[in-house]
């Protein structure tokens, strides 16, 4: 599967751009402040911030409205933004260096996704689903400038997101630290998992988030 065929597979399980560009024009410019507040800052707006962001709207049933979409992952009180693809608060295998900031990544396509988003330099981190051995990979934009190993893989095992692919398809998108190991992994179930190389990986990830933030 090259990178085309990926993002249609995922549009069709997570259809971030289309959710988004559904929503009403407040509730798009909240999603973008939720992203803007993670990738600048290291964590989501206060509520008094969304609350300004929105005006008149209430933000509760704002809130619930990206959540229902997908778009946000909410508190166990459904008051508090925790995570908001790429990005989330729960601690997670995958980690981006971005302004200054130490974040998580919701999956392993996800922290490939940060540079080319915001322009911006990163560092990713985790580790081999296979051999646990450590990745890291340094970007500039849409570029990768350093990766050790030298060559990783993106893996991806397809599945239903029941409603919130943070818990379910994103536990399923990993690095692989090399071709041997990802195609050797691919064998275990080849009907449902792709791999990709990481130019190919970075252009998924550029492609699937960047219109986020295109107004």
């Amino acid at each position: 599967m090259n990178e085309n065929d990926a993002l249609d597979r995922l549009n069709s399980l997570l259809p971030l751009a289309g959710n988004q560009q559904r929503l009403p024009a407040a509730l798009r410019e909240l999603h973008r402040l939720i992203l803007q507040g993670f990738a600048e800052h290291g964590h989501p707006p206060s509520r008094g911030a969304m609350a300004e962001q929105l005006g008149d709207a209430n933000l509760d049933e704002a809130l619930q409205q990206l959540a229902a979409d997908d778009l946000v992952v909410l508190s166990p009180d459904r008051r508090e933004v925790t995570g908001a693809y790429p990005f989330t608060v729960e601690e997670r295998v995958h980690t981006v260096s971005v302004n200054g900031r130490q974040l998580h990544a919701m999956c392993a396509l996800d922290a490939l996704s940060v540079a080319p988003m915001f322009d911006a330099v990163t560092t990713v981190r985790s580790r081999c689903h296979v051999s646990g051995e450590p990745v890291e990979i340094t970007m500039q934009g849409d570029r990768v400038t350093s990766s050790r190993p030298d060559r990783p893989w993106l893996g991806v095992r397809w599945q239903g997101t029941s409603g919130c692919a943070a818990q379910s398809l994103c536990l399923e998108m990993v690095f692989l630290r090399d071709e041997a190991t990802a195609r050797a992994w691919q064998t275990q179930d080849s009907e449902n998992i792709s791999i990709l190389d990481l130019p190919a990986a970075v252009r998924l990830g550029s492609a699937f988030f960047c219109p986020l933030l295109v107004h």
